[in-house]
């Protein structure tokens, strides 16, 4: 509901009274309020190596409960608090003191390329120490529009570029392994859909080198895009020659995987993290994780996670909802998915080998918090998901339900340690195997 000039008192006041409940649950009464309903979960159970599994079968129906308003306000971290993490594993801090850290990859030669967004910068992490601290930091480029994709093209050792997805544009700057700063201004190589709503613009490239695949998020939470301009081209994967060349799109209805872009090793497929819709109750609708088939179709905004019709629009495009394909790994709705990747180090047990990581960063539209974790996806040494995911790194909620971590993004360093960034703490944490 949107409060204008004409809306009504009552209405306001009935307003009011929905979202109020959300804010005190989000907070110090938190641990008050009942258990939700099998499988879904919250902050108060996330712990490392519990193990979730959503179906499209569990899914409640619209407005089975208010839709709720749980803004996360950040305060700073208590000496007290620390990410958890399984047993085995270390937790550290390897940078502090950062502005909104956002999309972290590891370049060929080892060197960890870190996108400020909020400033405008990308920054670079060589070497760590025997402190789990980088040995040289340096900034590669500054001066740039809300950066958040960072890819090195071609694929392999030897890398001439480093691609940057800008909220407006595709741009990239020669590269040669072991740059420190860039040898000179970006060279502009496609616009993207820009405007409001959703502005990170994720990059990857296919393992043949031949295509680059972009993700662009919704303008809204679920304007029909046959009456809003604001949504062409948008809430879908597109895919262009590196050039920036034959642009078009590879798969649509995708409300938001501007974040979280990633191709499975082993298959060479595309994957997404996305961000579904808001305001049809708590435990709708799933975020989720799936690999993307070429020209298919995600159900945004007319359906969601199969032939369900999103009752805002409920009528509209009755040819399109048997096309709509089913995510492998549904999350906890409301969680926030972000960067992904798949862990090809050699630091933790066989067992993770091939498994995604995915960083929540957890939204507002849950009475009760969910997300704010990292979490693990198994991919049992096939490529394949069979929908179950694990919470890995949690903690990052304290037990009032006031927020100071929010993790964002996720890349494998080259001694196989993970590095998470974190911009609610302007922070990078490293998780690293000791097995003690």
């Amino acid at each position: 509901m949107k409060i204008s000039q004409n809306t009504s008192a009552p209405a306001v006041v009935a307003l009011l009274f929905s979202i109020l409940p959300a804010f005190a649950q989000g907070g110090k009464n938190a641990q008050a309020v009942a258990p939700p309903p099998a499988p879904f979960t919250d902050y108060r159970y996330e712990k490392p190596g519990a193990i979730h599994k959503i179906t499209a079968k569990d899914l409640p129906a619209p407005y089975a409960t208010n839709s709720a308003s749980n803004w996360a306000h950040i305060v700073d971290r208590p000496k007290n608090a620390w990410p958890l993490a399984p047993a085995g594993f270390n937790v550290g801090l390897f940078a502090s003191g950062l502005d909104e850290p956002r999309k972290i990859v590891t370049a060929p030669n080892g060197d960890i390329f870190l996108a400020e967004s909020h400033k405008g910068d990308i920054k670079i992490f060589r070497g760590i120490t025997v402190a789990g601290k980088p040995v040289q930091p340096e900034t590669f480029a500054t001066g740039l529009d809300r950066p958040y994709g960072i890819a090195f093209y071609p694929p392999g050792p030897n890398p001439q570029y480093v691609y940057v997805g800008n909220t407006g544009a595709v741009l990239r700057f020669p590269y040669r392994s072991g740059d420190l700063k860039a040898s000179g201004k970006p060279e502009h190589i496609a616009d993207v859909p820009s405007g409001g709503g959703h502005w990170t613009r994720d990059i990857v490239f296919s393992q043949d080198s031949q295509q680059m695949f972009v993700a662009v998020g919704s303008a809204s939470n679920a304007d029909d895009p046959d009456t809003h301009p604001d949504e062409k081209s948008r809430a879908d994967v597109l895919v262009m020659a590196p050039d920036g060349s034959n642009l078009r799109v590879y798969a649509y209805g995708i409300r938001n995987a501007g974040a979280g872009l990633a191709i499975e090793p082993r298959t060479g497929e595309l994957w997404c993290s996305v961000n579904e819709r808001d305001g049809l109750g708590d435990n709708l609708v799933p975020d989720y994780i799936t690999h993307v088939q070429a020209r298919g179709f995600y159900g945004w905004p007319y359906y969601y996670i199969g032939s369900n019709p999103d009752p805002r629009l409920q009528g509209k495009h009755p040819e399109l909802k048997d096309k709509v394909i089913v995510p492998d790994v549904l999350l906890q709705p409301h969680t926030a998915s972000l960067e992904m990747t798949f862990y090809e180090g050699k630091q933790f047990p066989a067992e993770y080998q091939g498994d995604i990581f995915s960083s929540q960063h957890g939204s507002w539209n849950r009475s009760v918090r969910v997300g704010y974790e990292l979490i693990r996806v198994p991919l049992h040494q096939t490529g394949e998901a069979h929908g179950e995911y694990e919470d890995f790194l949690t903690g990052f909620v304290l037990p009032n339900g006031q927020v100071w971590g929010r993790p964002v993004g996720v890349t494998v360093a080259a001694d196989g340690s993970l590095l998470v960034t974190d911009d609610g703490s302007n922070s990078v944490w490293r998780v690293s195997y000791t097995g003690k």
